[in-house]
């Protein structure tokens, strides 16, 4: 599958209608995201199920700022709307692979659950 550019416009339906949407925030002035691009484009062709989309975080100042992007690129992957991966910095092609792997095995009625009770169900709050 193609990578899409996403923009603020495109970014909700991606969301919505991607069973798993990867993100990645990049720059052209980045040479850690032009080294990261083929990598990304090869697990596109990988992964027919995953949606790829690109984020130009110099095009797109607002989507950076509402998902607080501090360093790029960064990675983003939502499954069934949730984000269940976020991690700035350049993976390798295995590295990738095995985030995807995982992300795709993962109980998201589980990762569900986990969210309403939050991470410190139990724990006092006083």
């Amino acid at each position: 599958m193609a990578v899409i550019d996403i923009t603020q416009d495109r970014l909700e339906a991606a969301i919505r209608d991607s069973g798993t949407l990867i993100l990645d925030f990049w720059a052209p002035w980045c040479a850690p995201c032009r080294a990261f691009a083929p990598i990304f484009e090869e697990a596109s062709e990988q992964f027919p199920d995953v949606v790829f989309g690109k984020v130009n975080t110099e095009e797109e100042q607002q989507l950076a700022a509402l998902f607080q992007i501090r360093s790029i690129p960064t990675l983003m992957i939502f499954r069934e709307q949730i984000i269940v991966f976020n991690q700035p910095g350049m993976l390798s092609a295995s590295q990738l692979n095995e985030v995807l792997e995982k992300v795709a095995a993962l109980d998201m009625d589980d990762v569900r659950s986990k969210m309403e009770t939050g991470p410190d169900s139990g724990e006092d709050q006083g």
